[in-house]
Formats: structure tokens, sequence, C-alpha cells
């Protein structure tokens, strides 16, 4: 299924549903962010998705990221709540979502690096590495402040 990013895009569609969602900031010990190149719009990001029922949301943020790197994770930490209502997600089947999406730390503790159906390549980047490649707006402010380490999480 296809999938647009409007961000403070005053032509994007009216949002008809909201999902909560969860990301992972995976960072190693070399400083560098785990990212997926997305099978959906080629653009890259955190790994991540949309909450289902009868998880808990930290479970979410696990789930995801084994399911689109390969890897399996522990949450350290809450780096930030996205809630921008100018942030909508359009997807092929006519769903516009509203952004939703909390952002947490966390460190891999086994598994494998691999692609899924989700994720066309998997690869480590240092903070220097990121200006050349393809990430929208709304994801760059997540992996930015993944990299600040601040003490309090973002809310906005």
């Amino acid at each position: 299924m296809s999938r647009v990013d409007h961000i403070n895009n005053p032509e994007a569609p009216p949002p008809n549903s909201v999902v909560p969602s969860a990301v992972a900031f995976i960072e190693n010990e070399q400083g560098q962010v785990l990212l997926i190149k997305r099978s959906d719009n080629g653009d890259w990001a955190l790994p991540g998705g949309a909450h289902d029922l009868g998880e808990t949301i930290e479970a979410t943020a696990i789930r995801e990221a084994k399911e689109e790197t390969g890897l399996d994770i522990e949450i350290t930490g809450l780096i930030g709540v996205y809630t921008n209502p100018n942030h909508l997600i359009e997807y092929g089947d006519g769903e516009v979502r509203q952004q939703f999406s909390l952002n947490f730390r966390s460190r891999a503790v086994g598994g494998t690096i691999a692609t899924s159906s989700e994720s066309t390549e998997v690869r480590w980047f240092g903070p220097q590495d990121l200006d050349a490649l393809p990430i929208n707006s709304g994801m760059r402010l997540r992996i930015q402040h993944g990299f600040e380490h601040q003490a309090s999480p973002y809310l906005g």
C-alpha cells in the first residue's frame, strides 16, 4: 500500500483517523541509530508502526522493531510524544491518519539485522550521515531528539 506524508501541506486531504503508533530509536555503542528504508515510500525512518489491541505501546515498539529490522530490543526510555495535527499520513486505501506517535529510546539485545516486507534496507547511521538521506521532516525531528539525549521527553 502506498503512503504519502503531508506535513504543513494546506492541499492535504482532511484526516479521517487517528491511530496510536510507536517508533524505536535504536542506538548502538558507536552512537549510531538504526534506520529502515521503507518499502511503501522509499524514505528512511525509525522502525515502528501502529499499536495493536491487547499490547502495551512499549510492546508495539518492540514488535515493530523485530518485524522491520530482525532485532530484539529493550526499551530504555521515552524520547517524545508527537501529535502534530498538521502531519497527515495518506494511504492508498483512502485512510488519512493524523500523526500520533511515541518515540522510544532503545538498544538491541539480540537478533540479526534483516529486511522485511516493510523495509528494503536496514542500516546504522551516525548523525553526520543523515543530511543526504530522504527522511520526512517529522521523522527527522524524532531522530534529532533521539541524538540530543534530553532529560525530559518532547511533547508536541
